[in-house]
């Protein structure tokens, strides 16, 4: 599906700034469509230059209600519409007026009531919402629906006056703010609450207030209820502003009580008129609690791997005196490998101990584990060791065997492929795919020895990397001696070929 942003570039020529303002309307008109329980559809008039008839209107964006059933059950998102089929949308920009159909729509065997709200930026008319009410489900007037409407009216007049959503928008901040359907709060231009819906009534009982909200002065009642003298501060001067016409972001506060509640205060001024504020609320208290919840698993699990990470290293320091006291050269040798195992795994352990969804970044992990496979192997040997591709970021219970498996391949290739200190090099190469990440771990050696069987080999090495890859990994591994260059030659060496799914549903 296209973006906003692509329609907008397809079909006018509005200039980045009147771009950019339609999208903050985009992102603030979910306000608007809860408040009149409608869809709001956002009409373009297609410019000259890609359509050289003139006259056509095409839907770059549409929001559904969530207070009432939609109007439009089907995408409308690139529909075009002639000023015949839709005369109200010409009419709202020839007389920058918000329009109405005297008689009910019918379309797809529903009726509904549309209503053509021209959108103004920079003294011109950019765009027209469409406001169509499904009058198929008929509502009971009520104070709730009253006072929803009065605010959708306001703010709809705004937008006709370029006044809302007001210009330089923190866009972001409203896709956390709170909602029409978390609680909303309408002051009269006093600062007096004239409506509170009950979600709104409930979360200012969850801060300490016992009583109903109607008829207090919303700005000192807040101030009272919230436990940090800043914060209170903070919340009661971003209503007051509101009152005064200036548009706030959201402020979060914690009440005497307890109680984690989310503020958002709108000014509003139809036609530069005062009339007063809505206060949008929301009680977080149960998701700050999970959140801090969650917040304390991590540390707690962060802090194991910190554990065992120092734990592994103890291990590995008292392998290491270990082999310094052995006179057994065979002896000596196993503990050094046993310290290169282990010190693997504790630098996995360190990894995840430092990150905060238990992913690793396998590319920093591995140059610093390969370094010290071949300082270990290749003490009397000169090897040269290089790494193409990227592993990228993988999740911890992928991340600790492979980098074992590639520990073991990278240490078996150094030891056995270049006897006698010989020179060469051995090559890790890494694709990474959406499903699969393919390794190949090559070397210009002598080769496998004849009759050589990864099944039957009875190194402790490849015995590791077998059922790691089998059994942890769910990968396959296979070894080649005999491969070709890209000229065709036959090159000396071998590779392991490694590979490994990224999902575990595969």
């Amino acid at each position: 599906m296209s973006t906003l942003s692509d329609l907008l570039a397809e079909n006018t020529g509005l200039p980045g700034e009147a771009a950019d303002h339609l999208q903050t309307v985009v992102a603030e008109w979910q306000l608007l469509a809860d408040l009149s329980f409608a869809d709001f559809l956002l009409w373009v008039p297609v410019s000259a230059e890609h359509q050289p008839d003139g006259g056509d209107f095409v839907c770059v964006a549409h929001a559904r209600p969530t207070t009432a059933p939609t109007a439009h059950p089907e995408d409308v998102v690139g529909t075009r519409f002639t000023v015949d089929e839709h005369p109200q949308l010409a009419k709202a920009i020839r007389e920058v007026k918000i329009c109405r159909e005297e008689d009910p729509h019918w379309y797809r065997d529903l009726p509904m009531r549309r209503e053509a709200v021209p959108v103004s930026f920079g003294g011109e008319v950019i765009a027209v919402l469409s406001r169509e009410t499904n009058l198929a489900a008929p509502r009971v007037p009520s104070p709730l629906e009253i006072a929803y409407l009065g605010s959708a009216g306001d703010l709809c007049q705004m937008i006709v006056d370029g006044t809302f959503p007001p210009a330089g928008g923190n866009q972001t901040d409203t896709h956390t703010s709170p909602r029409v359907g978390d609680g909303l709060v309408r002051l009269d231009q006093a600062g007096t609450v004239v409506f509170a819906s009950p979600n709104g009534l409930s979360a200012y009982h969850r801060m300490g207030h016992e009583s109903d909200l109607v008829g207090q002065r919303l700005a000192p009642l807040t101030r009272s209820l919230i436990r940090d003298p800043f914060d209170a501060t903070e919340v009661s001067h971003r209503i007051l502003e509101a009152l005064d016409g200036k548009p706030s972001t959201r402020t979060e506060a914690d009440s005497k009580r307890g109680a984690v509640v989310l503020f958002r205060a709108l000014p509003l001024r139809p036609a530069g008129q005062p009339a007063g504020a809505l206060v949008l609320v929301r009680d977080v208290t149960e998701v700050k609690r999970r959140d801090r919840a969650l917040m304390s698993k991590d540390a707690t699990i962060r802090e194991i791997h910190h554990r065992v990470k120092n734990n592994l290293q103890t291990v590995a320091a008292l392998l290491r005196l270990q082999s310094r006291r052995t006179t057994s050269d065979e002896a000596r040798l196993a503990l050094g490998e046993s310290v290169r195992r282990v010190s693997s795994i504790a630098m996995v352990h360190e990894a995840l101990s430092i990150s905060v969804d238990e992913r690793v970044d396998l590319d920093k992990l591995l140059d610093n584990v390969l370094p010290m496979v071949g300082e270990v192997a290749t003490a009397e040997s000169k090897v040269g060791m290089t790494r193409k591709g990227s592993f990228g970021v993988v999740v911890a219970e992928i991340a600790t065997p492979l980098v074992m498996v590639l520990a073991e391949l990278v240490q078996n290739a150094i030891e056995h492929a270049f006897p006698q200190g010989r020179p060469g090099k051995v090559e890790l190469i890494v694709e990474r795919s959406a499903r699969w990440l393919d390794i190949l771990i090559r070397d210009n050696g002598r080769g496998l020895p004849s009759g050589f069987s990864l099944e039957r080999s009875d190194g402790l090495g490849l015995q590791i990397v077998r059922t790691l890859v089998e059994s942890e990994l769910r990968g396959s591994l296979s070894l080649r001696q005999v491969r070709t260059d890209e000229a065709g030659n036959r090159v000396p060496g071998t590779e392991a070929a490694l590979r490994i799914p990224l999902s575990r549903r595969l």
